[in-house]
């Protein structure tokens, strides 16, 4: 199983990946070691999430999230997404 999230930086940016184990990866990501993009940018917070069954599906969801523009972003993290 696999979890596909949305971060908020406290630059007020996203940050969407994909893990198998989501607060070990939320841990990592606010100790400075999961992203470079992340390290800078800290704490970070999950906004969104969702369970997906294979990798390859994660895969395509985060790329999926990666391309809505932040408007839309914001619409998924606050309910309005479909999964």
């Amino acid at each position: 199983m696999f979890w596909i999230y949305l971060l908020r930086c406290a630059d007020r940016t996203y940050y969407c990946g994909y893990t198998c184990n989501l607060k070990k990866r939320l841990r990592a990501h606010n100790s400075g070691k999961a992203s470079r993009y992340t390290r800078t940018r800290l704490p970070v917070k999950i906004i969104y999430f969702e369970k997906i069954r294979t990798k390859s599906g994660a895969m395509k969801r985060e790329f999926q999230i990666k391309q809505l523009s932040r408007k839309e972003k914001e619409v998924l993290a606050k309910g309005g997404g479909t999964s």
